[in-house]
């Protein structure tokens, strides 16, 4: 069971992660495209922001009791995302956003219910 502060913040998170569906379709799906749009690679990269600043108002109760996401590593992405952007791997981000988001977002719905 989630409490209402834990359930405000999963539906923030999924609503980031449609936000990054919306950006890949508004583009495309390829790494290169990422690698030389710099609008895409700064919309998709605010998003996982997002997301990793998100995370770190989740409950103790609540990342103890859902350890099959990887929590502490979605931070560690925020924290590259908002302090070393310029050393951002195109393939982590591409990989990230084409398979951990939805991931992400699937496990966070069946959360909800």
């Amino acid at each position: 069971m989630l409490n209402e502060r834990d359930k405000h913040i999963v539906v923030r998170i999924i609503k980031y992660c449609d936000e990054v569906k919306l950006i890949i379709a508004a583009f495309d799906d390829s790494l290169e495209t990422l690698k030389t749009n710099i609008i895409y690679k700064n919309a998709v990269s605010m998003c996982i922001l997002q997301i990793g600043e998100l995370t770190t108002h989740l409950s103790k109760e609540f990342l103890a009791a859902n350890t099959q996401i990887p929590w502490t590593s979605i931070r560690r992405m925020r924290n590259i995302a908002a302090h070393h952007y310029g050393k951002f791997s195109m393939e982590m981000l591409h990989g990230t956003i084409m398979e951990s988001v939805p991931e992400l977002k699937e496990y966070c719905q069946k959360l909800l219910g």
